[in-house]
């Protein structure tokens, strides 16, 4: 450790030395930077002025900096102002950028021009019917924009640290305009770059490796033009991870470059609310995602994670080796297993490794020079159809084969679609596994993951060999025990909730993670048996799938969410009612509920939609985008939605939200409690149902005029004298 920590506070003394001679992080004040903030910039097409890309204009929440364009009518761009400690009208202002639901957004001399940010990057389908553009692909000698691309890159506000307090350990900070002495100590690191990157390439400094495109890397090439990998670097950046790697000569190198880069990338995004509000940076991979995005962060070295920090507790001492092979044919041998799965390319592992791989290939040192520096995609287990569980089954037959009779795997697991979970039924089943023990784990604890949907925590399987003699299982037998199962699970998870929310506020896990816990039990009540009706359980698992078709797993598995979401009876609804609803109406109740956490993912709906059995969730959505998915409001349903040829039409529901309907077009009382009367059979015994639903709706509907008008028709029906 004291090795480690004195290597790495020499390196870091060196580097600083070098960055401080070449002057390009201090100001004439003598105050030094900490974060440079760019953005995208390109050409509007119908007013020809250039204009800076970015979601949002705020900086810092805790101090209200936003930045500010100012036309500059004489060389037809924005000057960009940064102001601090403005108005709460102006930081909501501030909120709405320049980047607005994929497209440019911007307004001078009061009109405001809306450009296609697919129209600027003139995108098109090739013969194939492939997605392609007409951006200039990078060459790998560039490193910034040329004059004629479409997109260029603008430094538009600098964090600094204050002279007087640089060697503090919370150094004071300010954030400021760009000047024209800022933007000579670009065109400097420029010039720096521009001398030395073939040389630098040449040498393994710099990377000088393409890009492959794929699902995860194809986003670069196709969004920016980039090409090779060390095009996702600002010049800044490229130097000081030049510098820092030529004053490392030991293996000690790919841990801090790695760092290094993960934490100075173009898709490094400034987080308003991060520091306290503050604002500060992200790493590139905070979301296991490369993704490219219209502003970014660039940190100045002294405040770059770079470093390994050592660990400060005793260390187990044992024997370990690292070996990396296809896990199908792996010849270790060990009592206890622990793997954490891909998920049907939930994460592109063997993709996002190639940018570290770009950056350490070229002369490492012992034993790193030994390694094949290639990310063997064709051997990653990847995609969810039969090569997926094919790759899973040889993965997990060979660690049991390489365990003894009393060992363990422990598999940790998260998803929420059904499929997958169905998968991993027939992967364990052919792998001689089952499964004898399920947790769930909270995993999560930002309070921004916690919001709506998103899942919280991480499935933990036990599995064992599966004993040998046979236990034949069939549906009948199977769905009570699976329900039995997922029941308890189900309800200590609630218990849990109860307890947590008691002491601490707020409950651990949410419905997501109930949902999942429930196939977790499913898992394993199934994988117990030998047989599923007459049918040797490994040939079903090895068995092809044919598109479309459901199987008997698959029907478990399904049985089992509907169970767990029978028991998630959304906050504000009585338990009698919600079991006596239909899928569509439980879907719209629970998602309404959810989105007034602030869900919005798609995923979300598409996984309850599945869980509910809903044949058409998207005729009841007002919009199904990836990150801005959402029900209609009762207003925005229209009297073809409400037919009884429809899913919610004919439905108790579908009669609630035509009355607040009529509620609201000033229809006489009489005439729409008799209609809803009349449109709900057995109206009698249904109304507790409906004013349990229509307070549901007076309490989250995100309407003010039809939360009024549910409470009211919630009333007349309390009110209600029937004949």
């Amino acid at each position: 450790r004291a090795e480690i920590e004195r290597a790495q506070r020499e390196v870091a003394e060196a580097v600083d030395r070098e960055i401080t001679e070449l002057g390009i992080e201090h100001d004439s004040q003598g105050n030094r930077a900490k974060a440079y903030l760019y953005c995208l910039e390109t050409r509007c097409p119908e007013t020809g002025w250039m204009v800076p890309m970015a979601p949002s204009w705020v900086i810092s929440k805790t101090r209200n900096v936003v930045a500010k364009l100012a036309p500059d009518p004489a060389n037809q761009r924005f000057e960009i102002e940064i102001h601090s400690g403005v108005s709460s009208a102006e930081m909501a202002a501030a909120e709405r950028g320049t980047v607005q639901d994929g497209h440019l957004v911007y307004t001078l001399d009061g009109r405001t021009y809306r450009t296609s940010i697919k129209t600027l990057r003139g995108d098109y389908r090739d013969a194939e019917g492939n997605t392609a553009n007409r951006l200039r692909r990078w060459e790998k000698q560039d490193f910034r924009p040329r004059p004629e691309d479409v997109f260029q890159e603008r430094l538009y506000c600098i964090q600094w640290m204050t002279r007087d307090t640089l060697g503090s350990h919370r150094p004071e900070t300010f954030f400021a305009a760009v000047t024209e002495e800022d933007l000579e100590r670009e065109r400097r690191v420029e010039r720096i770059v521009a001398e030395n990157l073939a040389r630098w390439q040449e040498d393994g400094l710099v990377p000088d490796m393409m890009i492959e495109t794929g699902k995860e890397n194809e986003g670069p090439i196709r969004t920016n033009g980039w090409c090779y990998w060390h095009q996702l670097f600002m010049p800044r950046a490229l130097l000081e991870a030049a510098i820092l790697r030529k004053h490392t000569d030991n293996v000690l190198f790919t841990f801090w470059t790695s760092k290094f880069v993960d934490n100075n990338s173009k898709s490094c995004r400034w987080a308003v609310s991060q520091s306290g509000g503050d604002g500060g940076a992200k790493s590139t991979f905070d979301n296991q995602a490369l993704k490219t995005i219209f502003n970014w962060v660039n940190r100045a070295f002294d405040v770059t994670p770079w470093s390994i920090e050592c660990a400060r507790s005793t260390l187990i001492t044992a024997k370990a080796a690292v070996q990396a092979e296809d896990a199908g044919v792996s010849t270790a041998d060990a009592d206890i297993f622990i793997t954490d799965p891909p998920y049907a390319d939930a994460v592109h592992y063997h993709e996002i490794t190639e940018f570290f791989i770009a950056w350490l290939r070229k002369n490492p040192p012992p034993p790193f020079d030994q390694w094949t520096w290639d990310s063997r995609r064709e051997l990653a287990i990847k995609g969810s159809g039969d090569d997926f569980r094919r790759g899973m089954v040889d993965a997990y037959k060979a660690m049991t084969k390489h365990m003894p009779d009393n060992g363990m795997q422990c598999v940790m697991f998260t998803h929420q679609d059904t499929g997958v979970w169905s998968d991993m039924v027939s992967i364990f089943w052919a792998a001689g596994l089952q499964v004898v023990g399920a947790w769930y784990i909270a995993t999560e604890t930002t309070s921004e993951l916690k919001k709506g949907g998103y899942v919280q925590g991480t499935v933990i399987l036990m599995l064992r060999k599966r004993p040998a003699g046979d236990r034949p299982g069939f549906k009948q037998r199977i769905l009570p025990a699976v329900k039995r199962e997922v029941d308890a699970q189900i309800k200590q998870m609630l218990h849990l909730n109860t307890e947590t929310e008691a002491k601490l506020g707020a409950p651990v896990f949410n419905d997501s993670d109930l949902q999942m816990a429930g196939y977790a039990a499913a898992l394993k009540v199934l994988t117990g048996f030998t047989s599923i009706g007459g049918e040797d359980v490994t040939s079903f698992a090895l068995r092809p799938r044919r598109q479309g078709e459901t199987t008997v797993v698959d029907e478990i598995v399904g049985q089992a969410a509907e169970t767990a979401n029978s028991l998630l009876v959304p906050d504000g609804l009585e338990a009698e009612t919600w079991g006596a609803l239909s899928g569509i109406q439980r879907f719209y109740l629970r998602m309404l509920d959810m989105e007034t956490t602030g869900a919005s993912k798609l995923d979300n709906y598409q996984n309850f939609a599945k869980a509910f059995r809903v044949a058409d969730y998207a005729a009841i959505m007002a919009s199904i985008k990836p990150n801005a998915a959402r029900l209609k409001t009762v207003t925005e349903f229209k009297p073809r939605d409400l037919t009884d040829r429809t899913e919610i039409g004919p439905t108790p529901l579908g009669a609630l939200i035509v009355a607040i309907q009529e509620f609201l077009a000033d229809k006489e009382p009489d005439v729409f409690m008799a209609n809803l009367r009349d449109a709900v059979p057995d109206y009698l015994g249904q109304r507790p149902k409906l004013i349990d639903m229509a307070g549901f709706l007076a309490a989250k509907a995100r309407q003010p005029e039809v939360r009024r008008a549910a409470e009211a028709i919630a009333g007349r029906m309390r009110n209600q004298r029937l004949q």
